[in-house]
């Protein structure tokens, strides 16, 4: 029986879409990110910085996300913030997961899928 503290690779794309809607809410510093995942899906997901991270850092790249540095506390952190190409994106991961979603819950409640020839 899987570990259900792990993620399975079924969960490839979920941390981007999650950090997006996140960051489509409120700017968040990485940590806080990882923190709110947690919080959000009553810690049935949870992803590290190791995980976080990298999304973030893609996501600026690719110019979904934009970052600046502030001090709180006399700790440096980077807030992240959502712009209009990663709302877009948003859009279309959602629009993705929701059909893909959609589609599982047919199968498994005994819906309308139907196979093809």
């Amino acid at each position: 029986m899987p570990n259900p503290r792990t993620n399975p690779n079924f969960m490839n794309g979920v941390p981007e879409l999650l950090v997006l809607k996140l960051l489509a809410e409120r700017e968040m510093y990485g940590y806080e990110v990882v923190q709110a995942v947690r919080r959000r899906t009553g810690e049935t997901i949870t992803l590290g910085e190791g995980v976080i991270y990298p999304v973030l850092h893609g996501l600026e790249r690719e110019g979904a996300l934009n970052s600046r540095r502030q001090t709180v506390n006399g700790r440096s952190r980077i807030y992240y913030s959502i712009t209009a190409a990663g709302m877009r994106r948003l859009s279309d991961l959602t629009g993705s997961w929701t059909r893909l979603t959609m589609a599982i819950q047919d199968v498994v409640a005994g819906g309308k899928y139907v196979p093809t020839v």
